[in-house]
């Protein structure tokens, strides 16, 4: 019996079907998740906080690499198959939960683990969570040492991508790390198999951002017209005077005539250095709270479990 024959059955025998509204394909292949754990470079004194660990493909190698490993997985009827099949492991926590929602520094202390442990994120998303997740691990507390991410191989190729072809998701990782793209997986190593390639991407920690807030306002202004130069986008997004933008980009060094996805890191930093200097950020917080203290029953609340940029 082939492994994916195994998991259909064991899924089945438990009345549970792959729930399409989660983002739910299982890895079936046992020598790819092998491979991916090895990927992971996980050493003995760390931690591995697992998100979506499904009926454990990964789970039972893992346990067997890490100090401890946390696994959170959001659907409820997968606990049961989940904890059956890492009985014999005492180093692992399973926990039902919306890793969108927990607090993963609180997670290690709940389990006994020293909030200061180093620690490696490993997990298969769904891309309705992809980039909000991943904003989630990069700017949480804990010393992380690498985050290894199943994902959708489209999804791979923009987190990875290089100036003249960045989006506010490559953006938005590489400035808190460096990603690479390990390995790609065909849909035929997964139940039920998706309808696209997938791909293992490691982002690499080096550094926290300073004014990640601003940077990220700058940035969806940026590519919220993606044709559009720069001058006129950020003068849309940012409710500024077009001279006001020009000069803005001016003092960056950058020319106002280019496009978004052409600016590099270390570019955006800088700019987002300059306009923190100009009083441009204070200025628009001090408008933000001016309308919202006249507006605030008029103000929705941010939908960021389903939102795929950051």
């Amino acid at each position: 019996m082939s492994h994916s024959t195994s998991i259909r059955s064991r899924l089945r025998s438990a009345g549970i079907a792959p729930r399409k509204s989660l983002g739910q394909n299982f890895l079936t292949d046992d020598d790819t998740a092998r491979r991916i754990v090895r990927l992971a470079g996980i050493q003995p004194g760390e931690v591995v906080l697992e998100i979506g660990p499904g009926i454990g493909a990964l789970t039972r190698h893992l346990v067997q690499a890490a100090r401890h490993v946390i696994a959170i997985e959001i659907d409820r009827n997968l606990i049961p198959i989940l904890q059956q099949e890492l009985a014999g492991a005492a180093n692992v926590t399973i926990l039902q939960a919306d890793a969108l929602a927990v607090d993963f520094a609180a997670l290690l202390s709940d389990a006994g683990v020293d909030a200061s442990a180093p620690v490696r994120f490993v997990g298969n998303l769904p891309y309705y969570i992809t980039s909000a997740l991943i904003r989630r691990m990069l700017e949480s507390s804990l010393d992380i040492r690498s985050i290894v991410l199943t994902v959708q191989l489209e999804v791979a190729e923009r987190i990875v991508a290089q100036p003249g072809d960045m989006s506010l998701l490559s953006v938005s990782v590489q400035v808190y790390g460096k990603p690479e793209q390990l390995m790609r997986l065909s849909p035929s190593v997964f139940y039920p198999q998706p309808d696209v390639d997938s791909a293992v991407v490691r982002i690499t920690p080096y550094h926290q951002c300073d004014h990640p807030d601003t940077l990220f306002e700058l940035a969806r202004a940026g590519f919220s017209q993606r044709r559009k130069q720069l001058r006129n986008t950020l003068s849309a997004g940012l409710q500024l005077p077009k001279t006001d933008a020009d000069e803005l980009l001016a003092d960056a060094a950058i020319d106002a005539a280019r496009r978004a996805e052409t600016l590099s890191i270390p570019e955006w930093m800088h700019l987002t250095e300059v306009y923190v200097q100009r009083g441009y950020a204070a200025a628009k917080r001090s408008d933000s709270s001016a309308s919202d203290s006249l507006n605030n029953s008029d103000v929705a609340a941010p939908t960021t479990a389903n939102s795929t940029e950051l």
